[in-house]
């Protein structure tokens, strides 16, 4: 990729123009990191660039941006410029073409604003950003306030940068995200979702949950979260704390590598109906949150549908939210339930969200290994095997089709889950002794 992007710098060059590597990429660069893609800055203006690709994308030409696709791989070609004005905070009002040092001047932080020449090996830096990378610092190029108010996404940019490189943020940058954290809303919620799920994943996903908290964008984009603060819970169950300590607590026992998006949510929301639910009940003289894991569940739907995620995520994650507390039971479960509960696609996820409740509330793991030791056991067969009969055998024998039929095929094979029915006649013959069709 690399190569196909250093060959369109080089034909820009061949055309009389300036072209460099930007951005990212020269940052990942400079700390020996692959970079994920090649963005280049040229002075090459929007109708030059279609000149040498014309089938060049023009959506983003009104910002200077074409983007040319080569041997597979996009590329982002960006003519240098300034932005003038920002009334929405998302979008420039218009731009400038001008120059690289004036270009490097509008970008966000000043990692992101050097250029590379990937043949001389060159890196060209106007605003400092090999200091501020070699020190491990966060800085807005130029006014914070102003960077932010161009374009409110790079407060959590921000917050991205600093936890997945694990850098601090410099006093003034972070100030002026405190300052305006609440205008995050006027982002549209795919691009925040987009930041937060990058956050969620990294290893560092405890930093940056504890720098959205401190900014005031966890408030501004997770309210009901920031609601965890001060809900007291039971001391003989939750030693460690209020609901919100609880969940922080969790996220820091989480594996470092995780790839499952739905498990980091469902333990952000697991205890989100909990404020919604607390009583106090004087006979047993506790606390108690009845109902919350279903209220839970709901809250997190509609949360998850605020920030426009997909259906599969949404249903995975309120799955696990509503589900956390059946672990309770396992050791009194029916084997075919808990081999219908362990055949769900959620269940892997579901089972280190109950890992990590118990590590951080009482430490009891009794009913985590008693599913472990289950799932050995049942790792042989398949935990739901092909029915023993279905409706054209029952119809056989005098059933007709209705919910009467549904719950003699749940019970069948409730039975064939438990091993006490394992064949196809032997089903039948206990249907004849011990059941009729409804008159």
């Amino acid at each position: 990729m690399r190569k196909r992007a250093a060959d369109i710098i080089q034909r820009l060059r061949d055309n009389g123009h300036e072209a460099w590597f930007a951005g990212g990429c020269v940052r990942d660069h400079l700390l020996g990191k692959e970079p994920k893609d090649f963005d280049i800055a040229t002075s090459a203006r929007p109708d030059d660039i279609l000149r040498l690709y014309p089938d060049g994308n023009t959506i983003g030409a009104h910002f200077g941006v074409i983007l040319v696709r080569s041997q597979g791989w996009d590329f982002e070609i960006a003519t240098f410029r300034s932005d003038i004005g920002c009334s929405d905070g998302r979008h420039p009002d218009c731009i400038a073409f001008t120059d690289a040092k004036e270009d490097a001047q509008r970008r966000d932080f000043t990692i992101n604003g050097m250029f590379f020449d990937p043949f001389d090996e060159k890196i060209i830096d106007y605003v400092s950003g090999q200091e501020d990378l070699k020190k491990g610092i966060i800085r807005a190029i130029g006014k914070p306030e102003q960077r932010f108010r161009e374009d409110y996404l790079r407060m959590m940019r921000a917050i991205r940068f600093s936890t997945l490189l694990d850098f601090e943020i410099e006093p003034d940058t972070w100030h002026a995200i405190q300052q305006q954290a609440a205008k995050i809303t006027n982002i549209s919620p795919e691009r925040i979702r987009e930041e937060l799920d990058r956050i969620w994943l990294s290893p560092q996903r405890v930093k940056g949950f504890d720098l959205l908290v401190d900014s005031g964008l966890m408030q501004a984009i997770f309210p009901e979260i920031m609601q965890l603060q001060g809900c007291e819970q039971p001391p003989q169950f939750h030693p460690e704390g209020d609901v919100f300590v609880h969940t922080r607590l969790m996220l820091s026992l989480l594996p470092e590598k995780i790839d499952s998006l739905p498990l980091v949510l469902s333990v952000l929301f697991h205890d989100i109906g909990k404020p919604t639910t607390q009583t106090f009940d004087e006979e047993s003289d506790r606390i108690r949150f009845n109902g919350h894991d279903q209220i839970g569940a709901q809250m997190s739907e509609k949360i998850l549908r605020r920030l426009r995620y997909k259906n599969e995520i949404i249903e995975n994650t309120t799955i696990a939210v509503k589900n956390h507390m059946a672990f309770i039971n396992v050791k009194e479960m029916r084997t075919a339930k808990l081999k219908r509960m362990m055949a769900r696609p959620t269940f892997t996820d579901e089972l280190e969200l109950h890992r990590v409740d118990c590590l951080g509330s009482n430490g009891m793991l009794d009913n985590y290994e008693f599913m472990q030791a289950k799932g050995k056991e049942f790792a042989a067969e398949p935990l739901i095997p092909p029915p023993l009969i279905n409706g054209k055998d029952l119809m056989a024998l005098g059933w007709k089709p209705g919910p009467d039929m549904g719950k003699v095929l749940l019970q069948i094979q409730d039975l064939q889950l438990e091993s006490s029915l394992n064949t196809h006649q032997e089903a039948l013959e206990w249907i004849q002794k011990n059941l009729a069709p409804p008159e």
